[in-house]
């Protein structure tokens, strides 16, 4: 599933493809804490690589033509003004809240350290705000770990076969050591993860003493509420079925086409699923408002892919102050505090990102007043 159409791994985050959460510190930087350049390392195949970076420089290009196109129609092109050569450091975000909030965390966090930034939101998809960082249209973006990691490795299968199944943290953090363009760098993963996962009504949990994704196989059947593409994701029914031991005949989707978001819940509600796919920073209420009390299944061998909050960077953009200061925010955030701030923004309070990331900040200490 994937409500932020760009945030997902699938290629398609793009939205809701899962992120924030191994809390375990990561190897493959070249400095532990701080926000550091990645150790670049040679291409294990130089041709292959040239083939993937022109095939994805046609995409991006073709992309990018389709979006200036009909954002120049429209009066509305958020990448009009150019990126931070000025001095300015410019921060983007993608066309969905979560991005917004996080983007608007790293303006005032860096407006607080002496540096003149400023937000461009609603850029769009994955392509088109990777393809303005590298181009220099903006200068720091908020990501997913594991999105990150599947879209850059895309063209090259040895390294996607190691984000399969299975992967931890550590192994994202691998596998983007080796396919970050070297014009780019990422900041330290927060704890904060967003993506995708099974939940189940608590009342249902404990009837059945439903704990972790093995338990669903002491259901008769297993009809799981998510958006249509689940179907054929890595861990659909297909995965839960070779990873967890369920019978496959038992497992399947009944599409609901929110991205995880009240309809889909209500369908947990009404007994018409089992198990409903909801985004581990997303609200849990139904169509008329109401939180709804579930339980999320653990997922010990790590079927979905970790997908922590991270930003990505034009590589020596900033002074090393504010990354130290960006390194403090990526630190307190958690996947509690994203999913609470998610609340504010699409509850009844309707609280602007900007008001949402202040609030943040100034109760973690970490801006002034």
């Amino acid at each position: 599933m994937d409500p932020h159409p760009d945030r997902a791994a699938r290629p398609s985050r793009p939205p809701h493809l899962p992120a924030p959460g191994p809390r375990d510190p990561r190897a493959g930087r070249t400095t532990r804490g701080t926000l550091t350049t990645r150790d670049r390392r040679a291409p294990r195949d130089p041709a292959g690589r040239l083939r993937a970076a022109v095939t994805r420089a046609t995409t991006v290009l073709a992309a990018l033509l389709v979006a200036a196109v009909g954002l120049t129609a429209c009066g509305g092109d958020p990448l009009a003004t150019g990126g931070g050569d000025d001095g300015t450091v410019t921060v983007g975000a993608a066309n969905f809240p979560e991005s917004e909030i996080v983007a608007q965390l790293y303006v005032l966090t860096l407006r607080d350290a002496g540096v003149d930034a400023d937000l461009r939101a609603g850029i769009g998809s994955r392509d088109v705000y990777l393809s303005a960082l590298q181009a220099g249209d903006i200068d720091v973006v908020p990501e997913y770990s594991g999105n990150l990691a599947q879209y850059y490795a895309a063209d090259d299968e040895r390294e996607l076969r190691q984000l399969g199944p299975g992967a931890d943290g550590r192994a994202v953090d691998r596998v983007l050591d080796r396919v970050l363009p070297d014009s780019l760098e990422t900041g330290d993963p927060a704890r904060a993860e967003s993506k995708d996962a099974y939940r189940v009504l608590r009342s249902v949990a404990q009837e059945h003493h439903l704990k972790t994704l093995s338990d669903l196989a002491g259901l008769d059947r297993v009809r799981i509420a998510g958006n249509p593409e689940l179907a054929t994701r890595p861990y659909g029914p297909d995965g839960i079925a070779s990873v967890y031991g369920v019978d496959r005949d038992r497992l399947s989707v009944t599409p609901v086409s929110d991205g995880g978001g009240p309809l889909t819940v209500t369908a947990l509600t009404d007994g018409t699923v089992e198990v409903a796919d909801v985004y581990t920073t997303s609200p849990v209420t139904d169509r008329t408002g109401h939180a709804v009390d579930t339980v999320t299944l653990a997922d010990p061998k790590n079927l979905i892919l970790p997908q922590n909050v991270l930003p990505v960077m034009r590589r020596d953009r900033l002074p090393q102050h504010a990354r130290d200061r960006l390194r403090d925010v990526q630190f307190a955030l958690t996947t509690k505090d994203l999913l609470d701030m998610n609340r504010r923004s699409s509850g009844e309070e309707k609280a602007e990102p900007e008001t949402i990331a202040r609030d943040w900040l100034m109760r973690k200490g970490l801006i002034g007043a």
